[in-house]
């Protein structure tokens, strides 16, 4: 892992690293010494490591209640390369679409693609991020929404290490099964009117989890309506059970 920049505001130091060709983020309360809990967080489609939603978040996670956050550019997004084979499917994809498929399976067959790829990558990550002074052998968690959740199934349902979790807007065609692997504390959100996956898919990836403890956090709107309630949901659910 190698470190390019630090900058440090408002109790938030950021570190922008590389782990191979990996490009990443960690945010840690300034002075941080010790180990503590650290969140991954997987963003979404067309986004990068430290879109809005992302820093957003972190934020209020490092200053609120202490813990770590990293999160790393997907491949084909943000500081990464494209990839010829990615750009390749995502054209055909496109157009099979607009001739009148249906978008859900596309996109659940484009994601557990990506999977394969990004679960080892997340792994390594972790691997670096915990050998840190700063940071350590704490209980890590997951957060991530619609790309963040395709690829965040798969990863959950392989870490050990992750004791919570928080997913959503996804479906259940690339990620059933490895939802029946998974059995820690879930929140899962869905927006009711979610424009790319059917509701039927995201209800039946929720009923997919294994997990004794799952809330399904359903609210009206489109894709890119979250309340913004749910922010604080999100920071009791992992304070509870990471703290």
């Amino acid at each position: 892992m190698r470190f390019i920049s630090e900058t440090s505001s408002d109790g938030v130091r950021e570190q922008l690293f590389t782990l191979g060709e990996i490009p990443g983020v960690l945010w840690t309360p300034e002075g941080a010494v010790g180990s503590r809990p650290l969140v991954l967080m997987g963003h979404g489609g067309g986004q990068h490591k430290k879109a809005p939603a992302v820093l957003a978040r972190a934020c209020r996670f490092v200053t609120e209640c202490g813990f770590a956050v990293a999160a790393v550019d997907v491949p084909a997004h943000g500081d990464r390369p494209k990839v010829e084979d990615y750009d390749r499917i995502a054209t055909k994809n496109q157009a099979r679409a607009e001739a009148g498929e249906e978008l859900a399976p596309l996109i659940a067959g484009f994601q557990a693609l990506v999977a394969r790829q990004t679960v080892p990558e997340w792994r390594a990550v972790l691997d670096a991020v915990q050998q840190l002074a700063h940071v350590g052998v704490g209980p890590v968690g997951y957060w991530g929404v619609s790309l963040g959740c395709g690829l965040g199934v798969p990863f959950v349902a392989a870490e050990p290490r992750v004791r919570a979790a928080v997913l959503g807007l996804g479906g259940a065609l690339a990620s059933a099964e490895a939802a029946a692997r998974i059995t820690v504390p879930v929140e899962f959100l869905v927006q009711w009117d979610d424009e790319r996956v059917p509701r039927v898919e995201s209800l039946a990836l929720f009923d997919a989890l294994a997990s004794a403890e799952k809330t399904l956090h359903a609210n009206p709107g489109k894709r890119g309506e979250i309340p913004a309630f749910e922010l604080e949901s999100t920071l009791r659910f992992f304070a509870r059970h990471l703290g």
